[in-house]
């Protein structure tokens, strides 16, 4: 689901995480009248709120020195490198006046590019956490300790659901210090946390902050994002660092900021150390198998609630339900509205789908859930989204205007991995080479195919013998995002 029409102003940059000092006004007071009387005020002690004053100079230095010491060094640089292809400096053939009357198309070169984050390391034998922005579309992946040495990386899992990577570098059987994963679920507003990465290359940085918010949900590129708030800075570099509590466990991986300039404005963010557990735990069983609860839903909001009964806008109002799916044999129905999961509140989709995405197949969670103003609860046992039909995940060949394109079938699996409807059916486009002529001619990953001259496509094997069939002339029908287009190409 595209989040971009919720951010009008602000966006979300995806970097890291620095400090944020907030410095009171300096202003002036205004000047006292002149001539005027001013009564005495009387002087009294200042009220600490914690009612205790400091009473020796270890109370006075207080420091996290202790804890950044022994996380600092499980927290390395990622580089990633990877060749691009970029138009050649060329004054003639890069003027669109002589490609204009000449016909000439840009001369490409090839370019080498760069990106910096940060990783933690979660595990001795060399295994990093790290955002999967930071070695997207990488060719060469480095990781450097905080001891300057540096090791070549393997990329076990990315996994852009969750904007989360796994690597693995050889140790040569040495233990590497490493981060312990805390509990991010009982992160409270107001507690401190640290913020450990390399911002802006600059070299290791510790900075401090508080938890700003939980439960951020309207920052994600999908339905599986959510984010603790806190009011450390992110900058580029810090992408994939570590968020830690003051006891030195690990609270999430800086992710994103809310900045319309690119630079910190004191709005970070940070992928929870829970969903980040899964991750792992999935690159290590053949990848991250996240369940399922089997429904659909939207916040309820102040024009809803009084219809559901409800005295405050809050909880997910339930819209579809996939038949045979957890939540249709939990009982839950269309109209019934969750307000809470495993006692955490839940107040949109996203939210929900997080809770559930901890968890793992077979495992109950428990449901408190509003129908008609009567609250129940309902225990939902998860599962895995079926594929059902199976994928067949095919590359279109030969020549026609879907060459280039990688296509399978539709299930409530690969319509969760493309965040499509669930109940969504039919032959998805799931990837577009630029080099192809489906590149070429605009189609995008999550078109459905509906038909082909004139004849309906239901399976890839389907779609392929219809466009081989077609004769040169191809008439297809595209449905995205609910929009039907049509498409003509003779040849």
């Amino acid at each position: 689901m595209n989040r971009s029409a919720l951010l009008p102003i602000l966006g979300v940059v995806l970097f890291g995480v620095a400090v944020y000092t907030l410095v009171p006004s300096m202003a002036p007071a205004d000047p006292m009248p002149a001539g005027k009387l001013v009564p005495a005020i009387k002087s009294v002690p200042m009220e600490v709120p914690t009612g205790k004053m400091p009473h020796s100079m270890n109370e006075v230095n207080l420091t996290f020195a202790p804890v950044v010491k022994r996380i600092a060094p499980a927290v390395v640089n990622v580089y990633s490198r990877s060749v691009v292809q970029a138009p050649a400096m060329n004054p003639f053939f890069n003027d669109p006046f002589f490609q204009q009357f000449f016909g000439a198309s840009p001369q490409m070169r090839q370019r080498v590019q760069q990106s910096l984050g940060s990783g933690v390391i979660v595990r001795s034998d060399g295994l990093i956490l790290t955002n999967n922005h930071v070695i997207q579309g990488g060719q060469d992946i480095v990781v450097a300790l905080a001891d300057k040495r540096e090791f070549k990386a393997k990329v076990i899992l990315a996994d852009p659901r969750t904007d989360l990577a796994v690597l693995k570098i050889d140790t040569h059987g040495e233990k590497l210090p490493t981060v312990e994963f805390g509990d991010s679920d009982k992160l409270q507003v107001g507690d401190l946390v640290l913020a450990i990465g390399d911002p802006f290359g600059v070299g290791q940085t510790v900075t401090m902050g508080i938890v700003s918010a939980l439960a951020r949900t309207e920052m994600g590129a999908n339905n599986a994002q959510f984010f603790i708030q806190t009011d450390a800075a992110i900058n580029p570099g810090n992408s994939g660092g570590a968020l830690v509590t003051t006891d030195g466990k690990l609270a999430g991986i800086n992710s994103a900021i809310f900045s319309k300039t690119g630079e910190s404005i004191g709005i970070g963010f940070a992928i929870p150390a829970n969903l980040a557990r899964r991750v792992v735990e999935g690159a290590m069983s053949g990848g991250v198998k996240l369940p399922w609860i089997g429904a659909d839903g939207q916040a309820v909001t102040g024009d809803l609630a009084p219809a559901l009964d409800l005295n405050r806008p809050q909880g997910v109002l339930l819209k579809s339900i996939f038949p045979g799916g957890p939540a249709a044999n939990a009982g839950l129905k269309v109209g019934d509205v969750v307000l809470s999961i495993d006692g955490n509140e839940v107040d949109d989709m996203q939210s929900l789908n997080y809770y559930v995405s901890t968890h793992k197949a077979g495992d109950m969670q428990q449901l408190e859930v509003s129908s008609g103003g009567h609250k129940r609860t309902v225990s939902v046992r998860l599962a895995l989204p079926p594929e059902n039909p199976p994928r067949d995940a095919s590359d279109i060949g030969g020549r026609n205007p879907l060459t280039g394109a990688r296509v399978e079938n539709l299930s409530p699996a690969v319509a969760i991995d493309l965040q499509m409807d669930m109940m969504a059916k039919g032959v998805v486009i799931v990837s577009v080479s630029p080099q192809g002529y489906a590149g070429n001619y605009g189609f995008q990953a999550g078109d459905i195919v509906r038909a082909v001259n004139g004849q309906g496509i239901t399976s890839v094997g389907q779609l392929k013998h219809a466009l081989d069939a077609a004769g040169g002339r191809w008439n297809l029908v595209i449905d995205r995002g609910g929009q039907r287009m049509n498409l003509r190409v003779d040849g």
